[in-house]
């Protein structure tokens, strides 16, 4: 019933988000006497934050048409080199990319959002590398048809991504970026490739606030996984996707359950932007109001995960935390971090990350114990939280040079 319920809710909102647009647009009309008292400006205002926040919202586009290069713009291409029914991968080349240029993958999180949540990450590394990324598939409109998806097939997945962008690049090795949750798995199809003298074996691996061992410092989101058991997870925040969709009778974690999430853990923050925005907009700031529009139009843009995902990782990455206690599994053989030995390793993690906490990242360093020093590195982004790790100022101006410069001297 969670899913109905849910349903029933949106087709509300949808209904209440549209007559409000309708009413601001009314309220703002200059030929209306009530524009010109306070009242109405105010009152449309109100009714324009209310509509956005409660619109219905699809899959988003990336957007990236073009970049500055040397203050000319250079033109993005963007398309479909693998079609996979959980997810695609995406290939990004800019007008003027030297054939030389380094090929990197980056792992987009499979946590409820879609992989546009990297824009700022793309549009940045596409200025000097050949950008690939994962774009994962919302889990309701997968028909059941095509089977499970746990972290198993996740790896599978990296695995022949990895593979691919190799033999088009004429064999050598690519970079590979994972943000956030795919660390764990990244680390691990790294391992793998190592252990097997994979000839596509990635040539480095960036983890950017990953939770590859969350007994260091401990965020809230570890404690919440951490204070029930699983049985709870699966009793509690799995549901059965409608018959309106595609994917009908497929078990998952909805996507509107991790935005509730979310939202909940800084939910003074939220409120404070919607109430800045409303300021915005009332004082005919219209272009302060469209970047929290765009914003929130990125974060309220959610996907649904697999119930066997999103259980497996609950269970592996933040309750047994199999991968540092090394009995991680792939296809019942066990992971050895220890193998990789060609890979180099980089590990960004954020000052100020409330999601995953100092050191989590970090560990990873550590446990490749057949890596040579001069093949670890670590940076600390000073200032910066989760998000500002692979998006924003901190990530243009200081992460993303301190990747690009590993990933040339590790070549």
């Amino acid at each position: 019933m969670l899913y109905h319920a849910y349903e029933l809710q949106r087709a509300w909102l949808s209904s209440a988000s549209a007559i409000a647009s309708i009413s601001a647009e009314i309220l703002s009309n200059p030929r209306l006497p009530i524009g010109y008292n306070g009242l109405g400006p105010m009152a449309a205002s109100a009714l324009e934050v209310f509509a956005h926040a409660a619109q219905t919202r699809g899959k988003p586009e990336f957007g990236i048409e073009s970049v500055k290069i040397g203050g000319k713009a250079r033109a993005i291409t963007q398309s479909v080199v693998m079609h996979k029914a959980f997810g695609d991968l995406l290939r990004f080349t800019r007008e003027g990319l030297p054939k030389d240029a380094p090929r990197l993958l980056i792992v987009a999180p499979m946590s409820g959002h879609f992989a546009t949540l990297l824009r700022g990450t793309v549009e940045r590394m596409v200025e000097n590398c050949e950008v690939y990324i994962t774009d994962w598939h919302d889990a309701k409109l997968v028909p059941l048809s095509e089977g499970q998806f746990d972290l198993d097939d996740y790896i599978d997945y990296l695995i022949e991504f990895i593979a691919h962008i190799a033999q088009e690049d004429g064999g050598r090795a690519p970079h590979v970026m994972a943000v956030c949750q795919p660390s764990v798995p990244a680390l691990a199809a790294t391992a793998i490739m190592n252990g097997n003298d994979h000839p596509a074996t990635p040539a480095t691996l960036t983890m950017m606030g990953g939770p590859i061992d969350t007994r260091k410092s401990p965020t809230t989101v570890n404690d919440l996984a951490m204070d029930r058991p699983l049985s709870w997870f699966r009793q509690n925040v799995i549901a059965t996707v409608p018959m309106s969709y595609p994917g009908a009778g497929r078990r998952v974690y909805p996507g509107f359950l991790q935005l509730a999430s979310f939202m909940s853990m800084n939910l003074g923050n939220h409120m404070l932007s919607h109430y800045e925005m409303f300021k915005h907009l009332t004082a005919g700031d219209d272009e302060s109001a469209q970047l929290s529009k765009d914003f929130y139009d990125e974060y309220r843009s959610v996907a649904d995960m697999t119930a066997e995902f999103y259980l497996q990782t609950v269970e592996e990455v933040f309750q047994t935390h199999s991968l540092p206690e090394g009995t991680f599994t792939h296809r019942g053989q066990r992971v050895d971090l220890g193998a990789i030995d060609k890979t180099a390793i980089l590990a960004v993690e954020g000052e100020r990350d409330d999601i995953s906490g100092i050191g989590q990242t970090k560990a990873a360093l550590g446990l490749a114990t057949g890596l040579e020093g001069a093949k670890k590195q670590y940076y600390l982004a000073e200032g910066a939280g989760h998000y500002g790790i692979f998006n924003g100022s901190k990530w243009r101006g200081k992460v993303a040079p301190t990747v690009e410069a590993f990933m040339a001297e590790q070549a």
